[in-house]
């Protein structure tokens, strides 16, 4: 019996691979193309198609656990209904697939990028990225960028070093998401192969302003949902915590794109959809892509940059020194009761420690932590306060 249900699973995943060939986009990512690092004889008996494996190990590793108390935008404020970091990758799948399923895509890749995209991000968001790539600079081992960690995190650190050995096609998504470069259009670069995923791997941790682009269709649309996701949330926050008004929105903005959460994503959806339709890119007309960008420039300056949102910055940034460089000095002695080695190094491989360095150990634990997680490290006197909204 076991061994005829075998074969029956086996018939159907053969099934679901052929349908893709009917049913997508000529330029879809095809499940039987994707390509793994390693041999994995696990994967042998696996009836799941590639994708949906990628997807199930980005969403059973223990960094998307803590994507639930990562800051997204707004950091130490208590309210119930501010958007987290698992919030925001939720949307971005959802919105990613609904744009692949009009355009004849691969929902199951489309999802695997999403969710696995922002996992390399540090507590405090975009400003305790800033704060850890000083220190990673200052070390030596180059700046730090969220997208280049969140690759880390599943390939090289996550099942104590060993990592989940994903497909090229969705760490390629991962690493080139770039959620925060305006683009108008993407085209993919196709047929690379780990040599150069690794290559530009390394010339993004030397260089932030080395340009990415996507391998697949697939990994091009997630980059635009991810902006689609969070340029409009943002602003419903923002409004929810009084840091701005609804009729402060750009008029010539809410002309094209509305001035709720809603009506900006249906339309930036829409007219997404309309402009990739058996096209060989994934693109906004050009009347809607401006109206964004201008979009994105408000919410830098009235929300991202607001000074009622910043109150603990400096406070936030001497705590990411003072942590960093105790680790450090932790494992530069082999101080083995510090939490370094207690909580994150004690079943890690050697292959993990042989390949890092102190300073890039340090990176991974730091940008690895919750907001709270972080704070726990200091003495209760240390720790910024929350405001409650």
């Amino acid at each position: 019996m076991e061994k005829f249900e075998d074969a029956v699973l086996n018939e159907i995943t053969v099934a679901l691979n052929r349908r893709e060939e009917n049913i997508f986009n000529p330029l879809a990512a095809f499940s039987h193309d994707a390509q793994r690092r390693l041999n994995d004889d696990r994967l042998e008996s696996d009836y799941r198609q590639a994708y949906a494996i990628d997807t199930d190990r980005v969403m059973h590793s223990m960094a998307y656990t803590r994507y639930i108390d990562k800051t997204q935008v707004f950091s130490l404020i208590e309210h119930d209904h501010i958007t987290h970091r698992v919030l925001h990758v939720q949307f971005v799948s959802k919105i990613a697939r609904t744009i692949g399923r009009f355009l004849g895509l691969n929902e199951d890749l489309i999802e695997a990028i999403a969710l696995g995209h922002d996992i390399g991000h540090t507590p405090f968001g975009h400003d305790g990225e800033r704060f850890l790539s000083e220190l990673c600079r200052s070390h030596g081992i180059g700046y730090f960028l969220h997208n280049v960690q969140s690759v880390q995190f599943l390939d090289r650190v996550e099942r104590d070093g060993r990592g989940w050995n994903l497909c090229l096609q969705t760490l390629d998504g991962i690493l080139c998401h770039d959620g925060e470069v305006h683009n108008q259009m993407l085209k993919p670069e196709r047929d690379k192969s780990f040599e150069d995923f690794d290559r530009l791997m390394e010339a993004k941790k030397a260089s932030p302003a080395t340009a990415l682009v996507p391998m697949t269709m697939e990994g091009c649309v997630v980059r635009m949902a991810d902006t689609i996701s969070y340029i409009g949330r943002d602003i419903e926050d923002a409004i929810r915590l009084n840091i701005i008004k609804r009729s402060d929105l750009p008029e010539d903005c809410v002309d094209i794109l509305g001035n709720t959460n809603g009506k900006i994503v249906y339309t930036l959806v829409t007219d997404v959809i309309r402009n990739s339709y058996r096209k060989i890119s994934i693109a906004f007309s050009p009347e809607v892509s401006d109206a964004l960008k201008k979009l994105k420039l408000f919410n830098m300056e009235r929300i991202y940059l607001n000074a009622e949102i910043k109150k603990y910055t400096s406070a936030i940034k001497q705590l990411f020194g003072i942590l960093f460089e105790k680790f450090f000095e932790d494992l530069e002695k082999e101080n083995r009761s510090s939490v370094i080695f207690t909580g994150f190094l004690g079943n890690m491989s050697e292959l993990y420690t042989e390949m890092f360095s102190s300073a890039e150990i340090v990176r991974d634990f730091i940008a690895g932590m919750t907001d709270h997680y972080f704070l726990r490290q200091f003495p209760e006197n240390m720790r910024p306060q929350p405001i409650v909204c």
